[in-house]
């Protein structure tokens, strides 16, 4: 007799309701929602608005990723789950889900009763766990990042300020990125010596204070700079079709050439730069940003693999990261499973930017990347802290983000906390940083979990209660299958939260029986969380 995994591995594509056909050049699916099914996936960024509802414009995965991560992957609470190789459209017309592909007929396949099973039999079958994970550091400790702080002002003495603060402040050491404009220019690996009198020093001593190091780095290559001359006489750039010159590319940095990492040669040729710089600096991995779809989407690019496509091109570049296990991403294509840190796209310092972090998270699990991060604390655009007015900055605003981060699986700091907080705000943004830390040993075993389950690390009250109407909830989240975590995400103290089946007790000791509803009331030094005793 054949197990139940692998009945539930032989999969079988429901056509009831579902109307199907090929227009010209592309196919179109139209799939009738079964009673009470809630649709996921697609894009990370969507996540506040998943489950999908209602009438939602078009979506094409191979055109916009909307500064975050894609995947050609909708799964539903009815267990049904919608895979292609190849990026599609989509899109909710009169309650109904129409896809479109270039490529292929997209179906629906059952895969069970569940949204838990509908992910975990596409994961085994489309991206299935690799077995391995990033480093523990990312999972047990918090990360520092120099953007919010100097932006493209990076230089040795405010990066060892920053260092000595988290220190001086009594936060864990943890892994700290020095982010964009460190090196000379685009394609270089070396530090700008103006700014960095002594870069190997430097790192000695961030390594002694207990610190991990990576760099920023891009794709991309400056003109007529000696590496561009370099890599386009051996063919390494990206080229203008139908000639050997390197294209030009437009990005949020100006004009420049880009690795083409379709070609074997260029991306071994990138490795063993970084790989260099390891050896001469000490570094321990990089931050690999910039590899968004539209980068790629202009026909007039020609690639060494004559087949790629914008979102394949972005996948390569992903790859280069797998060499390197401190990585983090923000934009990727596909890459479920494996040991890569993805990071969610960059939000605003706003009360709505808090209130996207759990849906968000929860997408990136349910599309295989249970390896994220949740943004920077109090938001990741720049220039919401530029010249700030302290006495009108929301300093709860820091405290409930800090709050959120602290039960995720990572949490990262880049405006410093001690800059724009008073002692009691900072004192309890410490105390979180501190909670992250305590629990990490718990969080390190759900990422070894997730290596060979593919399970999400962060998972939604839908997948961890099926069919107990958590479909639509957005405000709390299961961390592994012990903690529910129900954090504060406005400026009032009080919140419902649902408490499935269960015995749970709450971070003060009471004991509660669900399923249940409670009105709960949380001063700014409470977050609340319940973990699951019976």
């Amino acid at each position: 007799m054949m197990s139940k995994l692998k009945h539930l591995l032989i999969l079988t594509v429901i056509l009831v309701g579902t109307i199907s056909c090929k227009a010209g050049n592309q196919y179109r699916s139209e799939i009738s929602s079964l009673p009470g099914e809630k649709w996921w996936g697609g894009m990370v960024a969507l996540g506040s608005k998943m489950p999908f509802e209602g009438e939602m414009r078009l979506f094409n995965l191979a055109s916009e990723n909307m500064n975050n991560q894609n995947v050609p992957l909708l799964i539903s609470s009815e267990g049904r789950y919608l895979w292609s190789d190849k990026p599609f459209a989509f899109k909710i017309e009169n309650g109904n889900l129409q896809i479109f592909s270039d490529y292929e007929q997209v179906n629906p396949v059952v895969a069970g009763k569940t949204l838990k099973e509908a992910f975990l039999n596409a994961s085994a079958k489309h991206f299935p766990p690799s077995g391995k994970l990033p480093e523990a550091d990312f999972f047990s400790k918090p990360q520092y990042n120099t953007w919010i702080e100097l932006m493209y002002n990076q230089n040795q003495n405010d990066i060892l300020k920053y260092a000595d603060n988290v220190l001086k402040h009594e936060f864990p050491t943890g892994v700290f990125m020095v982010d964009d404009n460190w090196q000379k220019y685009y394609g270089n690996f070396e530090f700008k010596p103006e700014r960095f009198p002594d870069p190997k020093g430097m790192v000695e001593r961030l390594h002694k204070q207990g610190f991990r190091i990576m760099l920023w780095i891009c794709p991309f290559v400056s003109p007529d700079s000696p590496e561009f001359r370099e890599l386009q006489a051996k063919g390494y750039l990206i080229k203008q079709k139908g000639t050997k010159n390197a294209a030009i590319i437009p990005w949020w940095n100006g004009y420049s050439a880009c690795y083409d990492l379709s070609n074997p040669a260029a991306a071994e040729h990138l490795k063993g730069e970084l790989q260099k710089m390891q050896r001469e600096y000490g570094i321990d991995g990089f931050k690999f940003d910039a590899g968004d779809i539209d980068h790629y989407r202009n026909p007039a690019l020609e690639y060494f693999d004559k087949n790629a496509t914008s979102v394949e091109m972005c996948q390569y570049w992903a790859k280069m990261g797998l060499n390197f296990p401190y990585n983090e991403y923000r934009a990727g294509w596909k890459m479920g499973g494996e040991a890569l840190v993805q990071r969610l796209g960059d939000k605003d310092y706003s009360w709505n930017a808090v209130k996207l972090l759990i849906p968000d998270m929860v997408a990136a699990g349910l599309m295989g990347y249970a390896y994220t991060c949740p943004d920077m604390i109090g938001g990741g655009q720049f220039g919401s802290f530029l010249n700030i007015d302290q006495t009108k900055l929301d300093q709860e605003l820091i405290v409930r983000s800090c709050q959120v981060h602290a039960l995720m699986p990572m949490m990262q700091f880049s405006v410093a906390p001690w800059r724009i907080l008073d002692e009691k705000h900072l004192a309890i943004c410490r105390d979180y940083a501190h909670l992250h830390e305590k629990m990490g040993s718990y969080i390190l075993e759900l990422a070894h979990h997730a290596a060979k389950t593919g399970e999400p690390i962060v998972r939604h009250m839908e997948y961890a209660f099926p069919h107990q109407g958590f479909t639509t909830c957005k405000d709390q989240f299961m961390l592994g299958d012990k903690y529910l975590v129900a954090p504060i995400l406005t400026k009032v103290n009080t919140r419902k939260v649902s408490l499935p089946k269960g015995t749970w007790k709450d971070d003060t000791g009471k004991i509660f029986r669900g399923p249940k509803v409670i009105e709960v009331t949380a001063e700014l030094e409470r977050l609340p969380y319940y973990e699951r005793i019976k």
